[in-house]
């Protein structure tokens, strides 16, 4: 639909042909003025006692999968049901989802009876890595581990079963030329990624692949180094054999060799002339892990339409934060306790709408996520394991950090960023510009919806999972300031009549959606 048309039957002159199948409805849904009784009703105040709530200590900020997070969902399934909403996940408030987090336990690998030390001479992927115990009396040193056409280092080496030792690099003809490919540029047996793949499918107990920064690896990795980040599983993924590969120093490989110079692993012309062989050395080598399995979930809140009920618009935010780092508490009062307030406080406001006999067309589904800081985990549980039909899901209306202003808007403060209205719909920027203009007057900065912006937002917070399911969303942005991902991230920072306007444009924008004639359209496929 062209946009003069929009306009014109926007919110303006939006008619209710379906008050008379519900006779609590008096007057047109539609139109402006009811909009802004229940709008005008999302006040500064209102943001700011929620957001007191979400990002107070109490909450221990929220970090995925801890009391914390479980104590936030708590407050929002009680503000959601304050609101008058049903609970939207299959009868339930939360729809769970799991994650998982591995630790190491112990790893050492002793040679000959002298103990190296992980950390400091070697280093390995705990996600990638499996328990394992392997006691043998030799090692297969197999040379860079290359099999490319004339050239192969396997050539008479049986490695299966066997702890394999890897160089790094490719051999040279000379100084400056690579010997697979006869110039200056390396191929793809240079990096170590087809060499792992080559020695694997030959069925070795154990990689170790020569590193230079491995005995630097503690200190640049720190804790990391013996703690995984949260993840989730993937059920639909096969599971695979896994053999563990393990980075090792070149002071380490050098002893394995028996040779005095750990330089000349890293010098062509030097690596060149050390040729694949059996050690004949004792090797045990064990590695053990704790996987720890932890529960986490998005708050679900379900409001019921009328004719048009099996159609959804969803307004989500994701609830979660960093949590602690040590004593140092991250409240996350902008990022995302603003989003997190202003769902609240949207669901209020259109359950207000409700009991008045305002009921909207389409169905509402009001959800906080979390996971969204360890990578969108949240939002793209629920889009792979969807509660209500994705082909029916009509518009997402995604706020993440809406209470602060960022640099480049000192001087004019009455701006919000509006990302990714126009990729997959031609219908929902007007929608949104004819709320805007109709009752929250900002400016709206297109600036991050540029397709070359280095910042890429469009990709970085939860509609992006919607979008990938061709749902036409908007993401509601303040940009990013000086107390982003910092403890300083605080309620006291935070402008609160700017909160509420900006939570008050998601909310007209929600409505119009909810009660126009027209499903959104899908007429554009830029994700």
């Amino acid at each position: 639909m062209k946009r003069s048309v929009l306009l014109a039957v926007g919110l303006s002159l939006c008619i209710n042909v379906w008050a008379q199948q519900d006779e609590k409805i008096a007057t047109p849904v539609g139109q402006p003025a009811v909009a802004a009784r229940f709008g005008e009703g999302i006040t500064p105040h209102a943001v700011k006692e929620q957001l007191q709530i979400v990002a107070g200590a109490g909450m221990q900020g929220r970090e995925t999968a801890t009391e914390g997070q479980q104590k936030a969902a708590n407050y929002i399934i009680s503000q959601f049901d304050k609101a008058g909403l049903q609970p939207g996940a299959k009868g339930k408030w939360e729809q769970y989802f799991y994650l998982y987090q591995d630790t190491l336990t112990s790893s050492k690998i002793v040679v000959d009876g002298h103990s190296y030390i992980f950390g400091k001479d070697y280093y390995s992927s705990l996600y990638a890595c499996q328990n394992q115990q392997v006691k043998t009396s030799r090692i297969v040193f197999a040379g860079y581990g290359i099999n490319s056409g004339e050239y192969n280092d396997y050539n008479n080496l049986d490695v299966s079963g066997q702890v394999v030792l890897l160089l790094p690099g490719e051999p040279h003809k000379d100084d400056t030329t690579f010997l697979l490919t006869g110039t200056r540029r390396p191929s793809a047996w240079g990096g170590v990624n087809k060499k792992i793949i080559e020695v694997v499918e030959r069925k070795p107990a154990a990689v170790l692949v020569v590193n230079e920064g491995a005995s630097r690896m503690e200190k640049v990795s720190g804790n990391g180094l013996y703690k995984t980040p949260t993840y989730m599983r993937n059920p639909k993924q096969t599971p695979t054999a896994v053999t563990n590969v393990y980075y090792i120093s070149p002071e380490m490989a050098a002893a394995l060799l028996g040779i005095k110079d750990a330089a000349a692993l890293l010098d062509p012309a030097a690596a060149d002339k050390l040729k694949p062989r059996v050690i004949r050395k004792s090797v045990q080598l064990q590695f053990k892990k704790d996987v720890k399995e932890l529960r986490s979930s998005n708050v679900i809140g379900y409001l019921e339409g009328t004719d048009k009920k099996n159609e959804l618009v969803f307004v989500t935010a994701h609830y979660d934060h960093l949590g602690k780092r040590g004593e140092e508490l991250f409240y996350g009062a902008d990022d995302d306790g603003s989003g997190t307030s202003a769902v609240m406080e949207i669901a209020a406001a259109f359950g207000r709408a409700v009991k008045a006999g305002y009921k909207p067309r389409r169905s509402l589904v009001f959800m906080t996520v979390s996971g969204e800081e360890k990578g969108l985990l949240g939002s793209k549980f629920y889009t792979d394991n969807p509660i209500y039909p994705l082909e029916q899901t009509v518009a997402d209306l995604n706020i993440d950090m809406i209470g602060r202003i960022d640099p480049m808007h000192e001087k004019d403060t009455n701006y919000v960023y509006v990302i990714g209205d126009n990729k997959l719909s031609s219908a929902l920027r007007p929608i949104n510009e004819a709320a805007n203009n109709t009752f929250t007057k900002f400016h709206l900065d297109y600036k991050y919806n540029d397709p070359d912006d280095p910042n890429r937002f469009y990709y970085r917070s939860d509609h992006y999972m919607f979008a990938l399911h061709n749902i036409p969303i908007i993401f509601y942005f303040n940009g990013t300031h000086e107390d982003y991902h910092r403890p300083t991230d605080t309620v006291d920072k935070i402008d609160f009549p700017l909160l509420s306007r900006r939570a008050q444009l998601v909310f007209y924008t929600a409505w119009e959606i909810a009660n126009r004639e027209e499903r959104l359209p899908v007429d554009r496929h830029e994700k």
